[in-house]
């Protein structure tokens, strides 16, 4: 029986009795107290897309709430009744007018934290006491610090902090032992986004726009039909419009110039050209067509894996396709960091692959262009990605089918042991990409 749907009025007549989500958005403008009456069971509340302000001082009440969305609402100050709710793992309150978060209002036990497109201009000490945060999301806000505190985050895996005021990094910052994506363009300490001067400029009057293949956080991809010339039969593309405004990992011209400054290599999606004339002023860029054999490798995370992405049900790679994979990734790696380039979604769900064998990386929504690093010491950047890699080689490993051949196994072992190297908690020790791709290649 298909429940009914979540609506004001079905709340209030007792016909969501039962359920585990609420998602409610209407121009509310008080919290319904209605939702009390779902307190033994619900588990996400979503509340985005009204005009809330404040949270009941009872909100505790909801005793197994693990998962709260209050984003794009009024609210101006982080509620400190959050604190209260013991169960909460992820809370996000993007795209409100938020300048302060108090250090009552820090719950300890989350995960998940967003707080995305706010006024923010510092945190409280007290985000130093979530020893379980995995994830944070502060780009679009006026940060030009975190607090010293924030070393005590040592299971913190991703942050955007990108569209800030960061005139530099914290030094400890890159030494967290797990952090893995990091996105920190558009602030003084990254590398000015520049459209490079050979970068091909393609006319929005040579193109004819197709069907919609996706849409993200930075914009909307179609296919499209490229004839330069008439003379020219012309060539399927997809083209990719940017929204322009500051997304989760933070602004799209940052994407556009770490796309256009990668420039080709056989593992990335890569880009055609710059989009120029559309009508709206609209910018975008112009990408090859990718054949559809090509499959995303895995799924995004979700609410429960925070995260690590999602693969199929029972999926498994062969040995062989595992470690050309790995290859592939690896020498992009090294391509993207000889040019200064931290990608900071190096995902499975970034990556296309062929179950015969090669990949291409894609989506540069969180990457960040970085000054050139001193020679001789640890690049913590590369330290960072190819802790990424890691991750992603490991997630891979344990997806192998068994082997039974002898000497397979004994590539097995030194693949293991090699992807232990890329995830060891001090970056210092971590192979760069250069010797990842000569080991793997001798392999």
């Amino acid at each position: 029986m298909t429940p009914p749907p979540a609506t004001l009025a079905a709340l209030r007549s007792g016909q969501l009795q039962g359920i585990t989500r609420l998602d409610l958005a209407g121009d509310l403008q008080e919290f319904p107290r209605e939702i009390f009456a779902l307190a033994d069971t619900l588990e996400v509340l979503n509340l985005s897309g009204n005009a809330l302000s404040e949270l009941p001082d009872d909100l505790s009440r909801l005793s197994k709430l693990k998962v709260l969305f209050c984003s794009n609402n009024r609210f101006t100050r982080l509620p400190e009744v959050l604190a209260s709710c013991v169960q909460l793992e992820m809370v996000g309150f993007k795209a409100n007018s938020i300048r302060e978060v108090a250090a009552a209002a820090i719950s300890p036990g989350l995960r998940w934290f967003i707080l995305t497109d706010n006024q923010i201009e510092a945190l409280p000490d007290s985000i130093g006491s979530c020893k379980r945060l995995q994830k944070l999301m502060l780009a679009g806000n006026q940060l030009a610090g975190l607090p010293e505190a924030m070393r005590g985050c040592e299971g913190l895996e991703l942050l955007r902090i990108s569209a800030n005021r960061f005139q530099a990094l914290p030094e400890w910052l890159l030494q967290l032992p797990r952090l893995t994506w990091l996105a920190f363009g558009g602030n003084p300490v990254s590398a000015a986004p520049q459209t490079p001067s050979s970068a091909t400029r393609l006319k929005w009057a040579d193109l004819v726009l197709g069907e919609q293949l996706g849409e993200g956080a930075s914009g909307v991809i179609h296919k499209a039909h490229w004839q330069p010339s008439p003379q020219d039969a012309g060539h399927p593309v997809a083209v990719k419009l940017f929204k322009g405004a500051v997304t989760s990992d933070g602004f799209p011209a940052e994407e556009m110039a770490a796309c256009l400054a990668a420039g080709n290599h056989a593992h990335l999606i890569g880009v055609l050209g710059e989009l120029t004339g559309h009508p709206a002023g609209t910018s975008g860029l112009v990408m090859p067509w990718i054949e559809p054999e090509f499959r995303n490798l895995a799924g995004p995370p979700n609410l429960a894996s925070c995260t690590r992405d999602i693969y199929a049900e029972g999926q498994r790679f062969s040995l062989p396709l595992v470690l050309d994979l790995a290859k592939g990734l690896a020498a992009v790696g090294e391509h993207l960091h000889a040019r200064g380039i931290l990608h900071g979604d190096f995902y499975a769900h970034n990556v296309l692959y062929r179950p015969e064998g090669g990949c291409l990386l894609g989506d540069f929504g969180a990457a960040t262009m970085y000054a050139p690093q001193p020679s001789g010491g640890t690049n913590l950047f590369e330290a960072l990605e190819v802790r990424a890699f890691g991750c992603l080689f490991g997630e891979l490993l344990e997806r192998c089918e068994p082997e039974t051949q002898p000497e397979r196994n004994v590539l097995l072992t030194s693949l293991q042991a090699l992807q232990l190297r890329c995830v060891a908690p001090v970056a210092a020790s971590r192979p760069r990409f250069a010797e990842l791709v000569a080991r793997l290649e001798s392999l």
